[in-house]
């Protein structure tokens, strides 16, 4: 099964990370599939932040990848999750927060 999760780049207290389509059996750094994005967690602008495919994204959800929870709140923030993930992102956000 494919998984679209972060890879870690970047250096000791700097991190970077790339978002991938990669095999759920491969290491966090292992083989890449496909390339979808980047997150840069220490920039302050928020439109510099993070660059998303999302043609390609929205290709890998539809042939049945799925997101790690990290990545699905991400996409569930951009607007790319198809509608079922959607309502199962939000209902876990509600849950979440009445926790």
């Amino acid at each position: 099964m494919v998984r679209i999760r972060l890879q870690r780049q970047g250096r000791r207290n700097a991190p970077f990370y790339r978002l991938n389509a990669i095999d759920q059996r491969t290491r966090r750094d292992g083989r890449v599939i496909e390339a979808l994005g980047w997150f840069n967690p220490l920039e302050k602008d928020a439109e510099k932040q993070m660059s998303l495919n999302g043609e390609r994204i929205q290709y890998w959800l539809s042939v049945g990848a799925q997101p790690t929870e990290t990545v699905r709140d991400m996409l569930g923030r951009a607007e790319l999750l198809p509608a079922k993930m959607k309502e199962q992102w939000e209902a876990d956000r509600k849950h979440a927060r009445d926790v």
